[in-house]
């Protein structure tokens, strides 16, 4: 078996890796592990980092989009539209609260949801528009925007993989309603372990968010909602404070990189070929290829100790837990999960290694 050289992404602390341990020492020296300063101190300076006024620190991306949904009071016989290409947690996240998914089909060049689609899928039960900004590209917002006024209806983005992309200049996450993030350890600004924010300019939309993650109390013991228990706590709430001052550098290295895939795929072969850049605020949480051979590919690359993912094989509506959701067939989002691959990328590999990579997607024609 040939050793891995070139890993698809690498999220254990490099440059960052002293500022980690000062945060990991000074919440341990604190003895204060939950709800605490840390916590409070990161919501402000995320907000910031976002253009927002508001972060509430939840336990992870899904209960931030559960939570959003819970706040607008989306609930059981509610219908959320979103995309059928993402990780399955966005529709699951609308399953938790009750509300069933609905989805529309994707634009097959910018793979994340189609409005048309969307303005298509519009019922009078549909409570709410939830778009993901997939792979760190963001969704057309613009247009989502058009359909959200035209229908009366609050956007909720998803931006778990979009830290600090934008759209048409406009910081993802500050469009809709609110939005939710994950801090997962291979996101763009991860945590050493499980969390997620929410943020809004609705002051009263954070302030109910910030009860419900706590169980629904106002203050301590007193439970004036039916509340769940998720918290982001003291420990990934300093790691993630010593790791956002890298996250713009991180984001231009993983453009600069993302670049270099561009240039020296551009005359590759047809059979192989990078997804489209459609905004240059794209944050490459992934670089992502597109083949009819996807599997002969990662051999391919295997072979050469290089690693790639797939995300996602299987559409949304495919999956057994959404069964019982009735899923429409969404055809571009069954052909992109059938031929998209993620190339290595992450802020700490070299454009040698990029390049090295581009050459054995170049030469896997002539294998």
């Amino acid at each position: 078996m040939t050793a891995l050289r070139i890993p698809c992404s690498s999220p254990a602390p490099r440059e960052d890796r002293e500022a980690v341990r000062a945060a990991i020492d000074r919440v341990l020296d604190s003895g204060w592990f939950i709800l605490g300063p840390e916590v409070s101190a990161f919501e402000a300076e995320f907000a910031a980092a976002c253009r927002v006024p508001h972060a509430v620190g939840v336990g992870n991306g899904t209960d931030a989009i559960a939570l959003i949904l819970r706040a607008l009071g989306i609930g059981p016989g509610d219908e959320v539209i979103t995309t059928p290409l993402s990780a399955a947690y966005t529709a699951l996240a609308i399953m938790m609260v009750g509300a069933r998914p609905v989805f529309a089909d994707i634009d097959p060049v910018r793979l994340t949801v189609d409005p048309q689609a969307m303005a298509a899928a519009v019922t009078p039960r549909t409570r709410a528009l939830l778009p993901v900004h997939l792979y760190g590209q963001a969704a057309d917002m613009a247009a989502i925007e058009s359909i959200a006024a035209r229908h009366s209806l609050p956007i909720v983005e998803d931006c778990c993989q979009a830290h600090l992309a934008t759209a048409a200049g406009r910081p993802v996450g500050s469009i809709g309603v609110a939005a939710a993030f994950s801090f997962y350890p291979t996101k763009n600004l991860g945590a050493l372990g499980d969390g997620g924010a929410v943020i809004t300019s609705d002051a009263a939309l954070a302030d109910t968010v910030r009860r419900l993650r706590n169980g629904g109390q106002s203050d301590r013991y007193h439970h004036e909602l039916p509340g769940i228990n998720s918290r982001l706590d003291e420990m990934q709430a300093a790691i993630l404070r010593a790791r956002l001052p890298f996250l713009q550098d991180w984001t231009a290295a993983r453009r600069r990189l993302a670049q270099t895939y561009r240039r020296e795929l551009a005359d590759g072969p047809q059979t192989v070929t990078p997804v489209p850049e459609c905004d240059n605020g794209h944050a490459y949480h992934l670089f992502v290829a597109r083949t009819s051979r996807r599997d002969a590919l990662q051999d391919h690359l295997r072979a050469r100790g290089i690693e790639t993912l797939v995300h996602y094989p299987v559409p949304i509506p495919h999956q057994r837990a959404l069964a019982g959701e009735r899923p429409a067939e969404c055809p571009a989002a069954n052909l992109a999960c059938r031929e998209v691959v993620s190339l290595p990328l992450y802020p700490g590999l070299t454009a040698s290694a990029v390049s090295e990579v581009a050459a054995a997607v170049r030469d896997f024609h002539e294998v």
